[in-house]
This record gives C-alpha cells, structure tokens and sequence, in this order.
C-alpha cells in the first residue's frame, strides 16, 4: 500500500510556502469554506472550554439529539439512538469503510479522499463515471455492470457513494439519478453513503434535491459536518445517520471509533449542538455565505469562459471543474503545473479526483478568494456586491491576467508548429 499525504493538503502547503517566499499566487486549490467563525460559536465553545471527560463513543446525547432534529426538519425523522458522532465527517467516512468492508462504487471524479480511504482499509474502488452533466453519482446505467464484473471476479463489493453536491464539479445530482441509483442498490444489494456535507450551500435553495434516504432509508447512511456551512473544518466535527434498524452497523462503527478516536472533544460538540439546532443567526449566516459562495463561482467561471474552457455552471459548494483540454497543453498534471509556476495559479489537477489524467480538468475551489483577513472575509459575507471589494476584485483581475497569458501561450505554440510546416521563402 502507497498512501501519500492529501493532494488537497499537500497543495495547500505548497502554495503557502511560495506565499512566504514572496511569490504572488491566486489560491484556488484548498476547499476551505474562508470565513469568519460566527460570535455566536465561539461563545459557545469558550462557555463549554472546562469540559474535558472523554464522554460517549457515539457523541454526547445533547449533539445527537440536535442532529436528529436537524435531519427531521428536512425531511427526515432520525433517531437519536442511530446517530454517531466523530472528529470531522472525514473520520466518519473512513469509520464506515471499515465496519461496512468490501469494496466500493465511487464516482468519477470525486472527493481525493475517498478512493485513499478505500486504500486504506483494504478496499479496491470502483470508480464510475457520473451522468453527463452531473457530478457526485456514479452512472446508475454503468454501475450494474461493473459491480457483477467485479463479483464474477470473486469481489465482494457492499457500497455505493454519493456526494450532495459535489466536490470538484459543483453539481448536484437529478432526483432523477439519485432514484434510478436507489433502485439499482436495491437490486444488487448495496449500502448507500451520503456525503451531504454541501447540502446547505445550494447556491439556488429551491433546486430539486433528493437524499438516497428519502427513498431508501433502509439502506442509506449520512454524514455531514460544519467544516462547510459555517467554516469550522478546524473543529473537526462531522454526525452520521445510520439507517433504519443500523443497530448491528452502529455497534461495529463505535467499535471502530473506540480504538481510533475515543470520542469527539467536548467542547466542539456542545457548539455543534446549538449549531444543529438551526437557530436563526447561525440559518442566516449560513444564507449569506451560500450567496456568497455562488457570486463568487460564477464570476470566477466567467473568467474561464472567456479563454474556451468547458465549465459546468456551479450549483453548490465552492467549486469548479473547468476543462481547458481545448488548449492542448497536456494533461491535468502538466496544465496544473503550468497554471502554478508560469501563471501563479493554483489549483489542483483533476486526476487526483480519480479523472482520467490525459484530460486537462482542473479542481477550482474560490472560498480563499474572500480576504486574507477576518475583516475582509466578514466584509465579503455581509457585502451586498462582493465583487466590487477591491481585494477580490484584484484576485479576479489577476485571474483573468493569468488565463490570457495561458491562452496566449497556446496560440503561440500553435502559430511557432504552423511556421515550421511552411517554407522558408527563396531568396536565390
């Protein structure tokens, strides 16, 4: 086994060591949500600061119950008794690989981690292509046939994933997609995981949205976290909803939590309590920020546009996926280095999502584009034009400047290959 750190971490790091070492780069490469802690969180955890038991596997019955709540308002009546909590969803997901075992149906691209995750327990990914112009859900008409191949290989295959909305492309999967999915786990006898860790960053709040557990609630499990919706990813605080009657898998995955994190900090979850329980300051925070977050998408989309790429419109998240391929200058490695050290753009390439690497797809995310300050990032939430800030105003100025120079550089490489197919004009 080959585990190398996070191509997410591992951009970030790099880009802020060129960032101390004086080099100007735009970062788009880090899925970090970049706003402000909300006054009322902090208060919260400074108020619980004394509370240092380790307390339940599962998560203290205070956040479980907040979290059963949160879920029932949407739709979905929870039992408190079938929610877990971890340090992060991330830990959770990894949690589950292990008590659920087998292998997995992952989408095509999807989140770095999950294939790694999947690695890392043992198991072998099977990753599909979504739908055309949907992100976050392997094909349902793709996936049949590539679960028996792998059990007629003597695979034992157990899950499927799906990620609502999605990180890298933005896109939310069709009710549409999601059914035909559910039928089909129905059929091959398959675990659905949920990541909806996106789910309150719907840039547009009346899209269709439909969980795998509005239809199979037997056999689908959610996780989300607040490292999203209110930018807490530092606490590291992530709820799982198991499924109907998922006692058995319950026991196994406290099981598995016991030996690798005993239990979330105390603190942390009675923050996380107050914030499930969707009081209004916290639902308005989170409403600002999704508008946030869709201003900024698609301007920065716009700016790919105009150079040719292909750019799925965002509808959640904070996320591209451009397609510069059009270019021809090379694959998802080759167009993320250039855009890096000849254009100081960072992003990551696409084949870390499990992308076929030929293609110059590129993971944006525009979260670190709101300011290098507290201040400036509470500006660009509250700002009814955040366009027009002049920090973010001069990273999309610079963005745009770099794209050009790129595109620049591809019909300059087109013109030197078609002047050397001519001759040289005789002078004799």
């Amino acid at each position: 086994m080959s585990v190398t750190l996070s191509a997410t971490l591992a951009a970030n790091e790099d880009i802020e060591r060129r960032r101390r070492a004086g080099e100007r780069v735009v970062h788009l490469a880090f899925g970090e949500a970049g706003l402000p802690v909300h006054p009322a969180l902090r208060d919260k955890l400074a108020a619980a600061s004394e509370r240092n038991g380790y307390g339940p596997v599962a998560g203290a019955s205070g956040l479980r119950t907040a979290a059963a709540g949160y879920w029932t308002r949407r739709g979905l009546i929870t039992d408190p008794d079938l929610v877990v909590s971890g340090p992060g969803s991330k830990s959770l997901l990894y949690g589950l690989l292990l008590a659920i075992g087998g292998d997995i149906v992952l989408p095509m691209p999807s989140w770095v981690s999950y294939a790694a995750q999947a690695d890392l327990v043992g198991s072998r990914p099977i990753l599909v292509p979504a739908p055309p112009g949907e992100g976050g859900v392997p094909d349902p008409d793709l996936v049949a046939a590539e679960v028996r191949r792998a059990r007629a290989q003597g695979r034992t295959v157990s899950s499927v994933l799906v990620t609502l909305p999605d990180n890298p492309t933005g896109r939310l999967a069709t009710p549409s997609s999601i059914s035909r999915l559910v039928r089909l786990a129905r059929e091959l006898d398959l675990m659905i995981i949920s990541d909806e860790i996106y789910r309150d960053l719907l840039h547009d709040p009346d899209l269709p949205y439909t969980s795998p557990a509005d239809l199979a609630p037997e056999r689908t499990i959610i996780t989300t976290g607040l490292s999203k919706s209110l930018a807490l990813g530092g606490w590291r605080i992530g709820v799982a909803r198991l499924p109907e009657d998922g006692h058995a898998l319950r026991r196994r995955l406290l099981a598995v939590a016991s030996e690798i994190w005993s239990a979330p900090a105390a603190p942390v979850q009675e923050a996380a309590a107050y914030a499930f329980g969707d009081p209004p300051e916290l639902t308005d925070r989170i409403a600002r920020s999704r508008r946030l977050h869709g201003t900024v998408a698609r301007a920065v989309r716009d700016r790919f546009v105009e150079i040719g790429a292909g750019v799925p419109i965002p509808q959640g998240g904070f996320y591209l996926y451009p397609d510069l391929s059009h270019l021809r200058l090379g694959g998802s490695a080759e167009i993320t280095k250039i855009l890096l050290e000849e254009h100081g753009i960072g992003v990551l390439p696409g084949h870390a999502f499990g992308d076929d690497p030929a293609y110059a797809r590129v993971r944006v995310a525009v979260s670190l584009l709101y300011g290098d300050t507290a201040e400036e990032r509470q500006a660009a939430l509250t700002s009814d034009d955040p366009l027009q800030l002049p920090w973010i105003a001069d990273n999309l100025d610079y963005l745009s400047m770099g794209l050009k120079e790129l595109s620049l550089v591809r019909h300059g490489a087109v013109r030197e290959r078609l002047s050397a197919l001519v001759p040289a004009p005789c002078h004799g």
